[in-house]
């Protein structure tokens, strides 16, 4: 899970504040004690730490109290404020002018990600409606023009390479006349093992001649602190209007890594969040705080759950009645989420122990198993299943499962199907689910 340990220290913080009788200067001191250990443990500078710390200090020893907050919750605003600030702002997200094609160059050392962004940026404009293809610039690294071209036919966008070329500015010009049928042109570009000033003056000419709208450094996230030399050099050679930062799924060093960032004037523009072309999500500071201290994002998982829906044409939700074939759809769907942990993230319930969320994947694929087993019929009659023990042996055979593990899901199973009729039923328990899901973050009240 993204960034749990800090997730976990500054929740804990959090829950002292909240429990606490009084907001007085022990209260205080201890905040910023669990503040500090909190982002060293996950590799944040120490001097921003401590720049950090004393601003919320600061800011709850000389500022009134808000009429309408009590001091806990401004305290605790304060810290989300100060959390979200030294996070770094979110870069706006990109938009593009009038002119066709737009272009985005991404750039960064070598192993960063580039190539793989590539495929994930063109993914979430091809989603918004542009047209896209991807150009390969990168003339040094073996393999780079097949891993481009089998990152487009994977995501159904056409790709430019110019195999056996080695000037990058020869390969863009070969192609120009082509980008005019694009609304937007992803390039990518060589890395090195090391910033030099051979890598900068190359990305320059390629700036100079293409004229992008955005130059995006793509950094991973495990590299922490040094992510802020890296972001720097590029930022001063006046190469970046944006950062990617990737590999945020599984790195303990991604608070160092976005901190360090935003500590040079820098903007994290994406944070790549998986393996798959789908998982990319746009930087928001205030959320991505909220995640931290476990405030749920319920606007953007409901949007994603959105996209997802339309692209698997998924059952209508005023569908008369809830099969097995449907609920299938939805498991479906359900996957490109992404993995459970990050969804609960996004829901608040960032401390659901790992075992736990492990056996809830491990029971979806179960299940899937099963329905995969049952035949066109019983997936529409679920009632069939229940009166004839030979059809479960039949589907806990054929999915490796044990027919108790098949009689124990066609149990969840009815469950649903009772709350579905429910939620069919009564509009107020329908509209009262309905404010739940559309309240998003609110207030930011903890306690």
């Amino acid at each position: 899970m993204v960034l749990e340990k800090l997730s976990e220290g500054l929740k804990s913080t959090l829950a002292k504040i909240a429990s606490s009788l009084f907001v007085d200067e022990k209260l205080i001191n201890e905040l910023v004690k669990d503040i500090q250990r909190s982002l060293l443990q996950a590799d944040v500078n120490v001097k921003l730490v401590f720049s950090l710390t004393q601003k919320i200090k600061d800011r709850v020893t000389k500022e009134n109290t808000p009429g309408a907050l009590t001091k806990r919750e401004h305290l605790i605003n304060i810290v989300y404020e100060e959390l979200s600030n030294f996070l770094g702002g979110e870069k706006s997200e990109l938009v593009f002018g009038s002119k066709i094609p737009n272009k985005i160059i991404l750039v960064g050392l070598f192993g960063s990600g580039k190539t793989t962004h590539c495929g994930k940026l063109a993914k979430h404009f091809t989603k918004r409606g542009k047209k896209v293809a991807l150009v390969g610039l990168d003339v040094y690294r073996p393999a780079a023009m097949d891993q481009l071209q089998q990152v487009g036919k994977a995501i159904s966008v056409p790709v430019f390479i110019l195999k056996g070329e080695k000037d990058p500015i020869k390969i863009y010009k070969h192609f120009e006349p082509e980008y005019k049928k694009f609304d937007l042109i992803i390039i990518d570009t060589a890395g090195r093992d090391a910033l030099s000033t051979d890598l900068i003056e190359e990305l320059k000419k390629i700036h100079d001649l293409t004229q992008a709208d955005e130059t995006l450094l793509v950094i991973s996230a495990d590299i922490g602190q040094a992510a802020q030399t890296q972001a720097e050099s590029f930022h001063n050679a006046g190469a970046i209007t944006g950062v990617i930062i990737t590999k945020m799924d599984g790195s303990g060093k991604g608070g160092g890594a976005v901190s360090a960032v935003a500590a040079t004037g820098a903007k994290t523009a994406f944070l790549g969040m998986g393996e798959k072309p789908g998982d990319l999500e746009i930087y928001n500071a205030e959320k991505f705080v909220g995640r931290l201290l476990g405030v749920p994002d319920i606007a953007g998982l409901l949007e994603k759950v959105k996209a997802i829906a339309e692209e698997e044409q998924l059952p209508p939700a005023d569908m008369e009645q809830l099969t097995i074939e449907s609920f299938y759809q939805q498991l479906k769907a359900a996957k490109k989420l992404g993995p459970l942990g990050n969804v609960f993230g996004m829901m608040g319930a960032t401390n659901i122990p790992k075992e736990m969320v492990q056996q809830s994947e491990d029971k979806l694929k179960k299940f899937e198993a099963m329905i995969n087993s049952m035949t066109a019929t019983e997936k529409k009659d679920a009632s069939l299943l229940r009166k004839t023990a030979s059809r479960i042996a039949r589907i806990a055979e054929g999915s490796g499962t044990r027919e108790q593990e098949v009689r124990e899901f066609l149990s969840q199973f009815e469950k649903m199907e009772k709350m579905f009729k429910m939620f069919k039923r009564n509009r107020g328990f329908r509209s009262q689910m309905q404010k739940m899901l559309q309240g998003g973050m609110g207030n930011l009240k903890i306690g």
